[in-house]
Formats: C-alpha cells, structure tokens, sequence
C-alpha cells in the first residue's frame, strides 16, 4: 500500500526537480545579453534585455500592442512587421497571419523572442497608447447580465477617437494564476478625457467578464491599456449603416454621443440593435433622446423571441431580417451611398455583410468592430 502512495509522490518529486533544471539551464545557457531593438526606422529604439517575449519586452519599455488574449498567442491581435531575419514563422502564429502577411515579414510579437538586435514596424498611433491605474468608479447592471463599468482616471487623460477599446488587466483570481487582459470597446464619449465607460456581458465561464461580474467592485483600482483599434466612422457624407446587439452597443454609443456634442447633425444614421427580448434591451431612453439632437438618426430596436407580456410593439425577428427590410423599404434609394459599420460576434457580422452586399453595400465599404 505505501509503495503506491510513494511512487506518483517520487514521479511529481522528480518532475518538479526537472522543470526547475530545465528552467535553470534556460536562465544560464540562453543569456542573450543586452538586446537593441529599432522601431520603425529608428523613430524608437531601445537597448533590452534578451529572452523576453517581443510583446513583453515592448509593454516593459512603455510601449504596448494590442492583446486581447494578454500573449498567449491565442487572438492574433499583436502584429507587427519584422524587418529583421529571426527565423521563420511559427505554427503558432500561421493560423492568424495571410499568406500576404507572411509574405510581408508580419509577425505574432507574443510568439517572438527578442534573441539578437531586432527590427519592427507598428501603427504609429501605438505611441500614443499608455496604461492607467484606474479607480472603479459605478458598476451598474444595464441589463440582468451586462454591467456599465466606469473608471476614473485620476490625474491621467485619455485621447481617443468614437470606436477605439481598451483592455482590462485582469489580476489573479480563483480563474487563472497570473494577470491576463481582455479587450472592451469603450462606451464613453471622447469629449469626457478623465474617465473610461465599458459594457461588459457575462459570458458563463468567462474569466473577464466572471471577475468584472463577480469580483470587482466600486472603488477597486484596475490597470486599463489604451486605447487600441481602427474602427472609426469615415469623414464621407455616405448614410452610416449600424449593427449591434449586447454589448455590442459601447462603440455606437461612443460615436452618436460624439457626433451631437461636435454638431454633427446632418449625416444620415441608421442604428438597428437586435436583442432577444425585453430583458436584453436597454438605452431605449439614452437612443431615443439622441434621436432629438440627431434629427436624421434612426434607432431601430428590435426583438428577435418576445415573451408574452413583454408589450412590445417594435420590429420583431432576427436584426437580419430587420435590416433587410429596412434597407429595401426605407433606406434605399437613388444617388445614396451607405457605409455599413457592425459590432458583435464574428456569425453576425458574417449574416450582416451578406444582408448588406445583397442590398448593393461594397465589403470596402462595411467597417466592423468583430468581438473575440
């Protein structure tokens, strides 16, 4: 009996000695030294140390990429251009990169080791990126399960453009061991430079979203890294054609309040937020007040299952359905051109693109924000 009890005992004894090792020899054998790194021809460089992850290394320099995954090369989001010859590109970065990418020397900076002198090229807008420690300042339940997050940013402002995310570092809880980040679009208006509004849906299992949901609370300081993205409305006069649903909903919000504070009355806009039933919707006071100020913004909610006695005397069906109706009946007509802009999951803005292109919409002209 005893030697069962000793032999998984000696094999996880063994095992925890040859990791140590293995990370000991790591340290003493891979010691690269001190590494220059040169970006974007020189506009930044940086003497480093060698071993580090590329992302890791630029993030502890002050300098961070999108990582909607916090660099376990599970979002594709922190791409950036190689310049230098570090080998050739990894399986774990393949699934994320287009053959032109590839071609083009792109790389995953979470999966590149910074070895020897390096070369990169990154969006300049990505110097203007900074991280906040910010101090939680409402939570407030919009719907049964999504929170309306406001951060305070202190003595800190943020620049940002209507449609841009920020990402939530997430510390260590029951979830996960180490820190990871998230992104969330930010809902707030880029007048307002001292706070930072996300929408965040729980997602059963979520490790995000289950400690915004669960742990967070008002008062608690949590870093914010932004602000990140290029979803963006045009400077055109083409009618804005937009698509939401849940939390979907941050960006939009971000854009109309944006629009009517700068005066920016006479663009043609169509917003169709789709949600399952009365339960799911929220901001219809927030929309409907827009509408004044906007005299040629449309909100139209719609349901695709209303529940008896829900009341509900709005469109019904799936926001395809809706938005296909409305673009053949309402929309449409001679001398327009419409750009389409969509926020949601990667099969719903698939469904809107095909609703949009069979309507005369170009893909050139459909801008998304595609959630992860």
């Amino acid at each position: 009996m005893m030697g069962y009890l000793l032999a998984p005992l000696t094999i996880a004894l063994i095992a925890g000695v040859m990791a140590a090792l293995i990370a000991l020899v790591d340290m003493v054998a891979n010691n690269y030294g001190d590494v220059d790194v040169d970006i974007n021809e020189g506009k930044k460089t940086m003497n480093v140390k060698g071993g580090s992850s590329l992302l890791l290394t630029l993030s502890s320099e002050g300098l961070y990429l999108p990582s909607a995954c916090g660099g376990r090369g599970s979002c594709g989001a922190c791409k950036c251009k190689v310049n230098s010859d570090i080998g050739p590109h990894l399986p774990t970065e393949t699934p994320y990169l287009t053959p032109e990418e590839m071609q083009d020397n792109v790389r995953l900076a979470c999966q590149v080791k910074v070895k020897a002198p390096i070369g990169i090229e990154i969006p300049e807008d990505l110097f203007n990126v900074k991280q906040f420690d910010a101090k939680v300042l409402s939570i407030k339940d919009v719907t049964y399960d999504i929170k309306e997050v406001l951060f305070d940013l202190g003595d800190e402002t943020v620049e940002f453009e209507a449609g841009k995310y920020v990402q939530l570092v997430i510390p260590p809880y029951d979830k996960i061991k180490g820190t990871t980040q998230r992104a969330y679009s930010m809902s707030s208006r880029p007048s307002d430079k001292n706070h930072i509004e996300v929408l965040v849906r729980l997602v059963p299992g979520g490790i995000a979203t289950t400690y915004v949901h669960e742990q967070l609370k008002e008062g608690d300081q949590m870093a914010l890294v932004g602000p990140f993205g290029d979803f963006r409305r045009t400077d055109s006069n083409s009618v804005m054609i937009c698509v939401a649903g849940g939390s979907g909903m941050a960006p939009f919000k971000s854009m109309l309040y944006d629009m009517a504070e700068k005066g920016d009355t006479s663009r043609e806009l169509w917003y169709f937020f789709g949600a399952r039933s009365t339960r799911d919707m929220f901001y219809l006071d927030e929309m409907r007040e827009l509408e004044q100020k906007l005299p040629n913004f449309h909100f139209v909610p719609a349901l695709s299952e209303p529940e008896d006695g829900d009341g509900w005397d709005g469109p019904t069906g799936l926001i395809t359905e809706v938005l296909d109706s409305y673009l053949k009946k309402d929309i449409l007509s001679e001398g327009k051109t419409l750009e389409g802009y969509l926020c949601g999951s990667p099969g719903m803005i698939d469904a809107c693109n095909r609703v949009m292109t069979d309507n005369g919409i170009s893909l050139d002209n459909i801008y998304y924000d595609k959630f992860a």
